[in-house]
């Protein structure tokens, strides 16, 4: 019988059930799938973080008007956390909500991951494109660990609460300028940065040993979630100097590209979601 088109709401309740199914069949492959044994990793060097962050930056130039699209989404759900927080008057949380949205900066690049993926196979992608992660057959481990990154920022968000209450808090500032002028100039305002920033440090090392390399592993192979986690793992623990430098340097440039009201992360978000997939092509055998 010959196919036909159909009207606009049968095509899209037909698309709609296709990656309904997708999904369904991709979470009940997450942890049995083709690969049962981990990938082999290698060793990396300083100069494999400068070659992956050039890569990164030309894949950007080549899409950039495609991939700015995308990374438009952080920014713009990230000012609208803050907006919120200052509405809501969780002004002691903004700092924390800034620095732990960068948790989830994985899940937000997994699009550029496929950009990178495709330019690498000689393809000229665009913006759509992104989306073709739901086809790949471990979506459903890129969902769940995607939820564990999110996960974890709540976590931290919970934390962070904890930490102001037992220095600052409980009471919530009277002002923006009382609370930096409390932060600042009394001691329990430097236990708040000294107690804060100590716990941030352990759940961005649980972050970038969890999706180091996970999510292009993922979308690169019919892998299994848990062999993609301890790959992860392993490559963190070949090269641990050189990993925590990755770590320190995706931080530095996320804080600097949220100066400008996270206006800068515009750039600066495509181009480490880029330049993570060159860093595990030169991780992972």
């Amino acid at each position: 019988m010959a196919k036909t088109i159909g009207n606009p709401a049968s095509w899209t309740a037909h698309a709609m059930r296709e990656t309904g199914s997708h999904v369904g069949a991709s979470m009940e492959g997450i942890g049995s799938k083709d690969q049962t044994t981990a990938p082999l990793v290698r060793k990396l060097e300083f100069e494999d973080l400068t070659n992956a962050l050039r890569a990164g930056f030309e894949d950007f130039m080549a899409a950039r008007a495609d991939v700015i699209f995308i990374a438009l989404i952080y920014p713009l759900a990230g000012l609208v956390m803050i907006t919120m927080g200052l509405s809501m008057n969780l002004i002691p949380l903004v700092v924390p909500m800034i620095m732990g949205f960068a948790l989830l900066g994985p899940v937000a690049a997994v699009g550029l991951y496929e950009i990178s993926r495709l330019r690498e196979a000689g393809e000229n992608p665009d913006w759509l494109d992104a989306f073709g992660i739901i086809r790949t057959p471990s979506f459903g481990g890129i969902v769940v660990l995607g939820l564990f990154l999110a996960l974890l920022f709540i976590i931290w968000m919970i934390v962070a609460q904890f930490v102001y209450a037992s220095t600052l808090g409980p009471e919530p500032p009277v002002s923006i300028a009382m609370f930096a002028h409390d932060v600042f100039t009394t001691s329990q305002g430097w236990a708040m940065i000294i107690l804060g920033t100590g716990t941030g440090v352990i759940f961005a090392i649980v972050a970038l040993a969890t999706s180091l390399v996970s999510f292009p592993l993922l979308l690169d192979r019919q892998i299994g979630l848990p062999i993609a986690v301890v790959t992860s793992f392993r490559v963190l623990r070949k090269s641990p100097l050189v990993t925590v430098s990755w770590g320190l340097i995706v931080g530095v440039l996320l804080a600097a590209g949220s100066l400008p009201i996270l206006l800068g992360l515009i750039v600066v978000l495509p181009v480490l979601g880029h330049a993570t997939w060159h860093l595990y092509r030169k991780a992972v055998v």
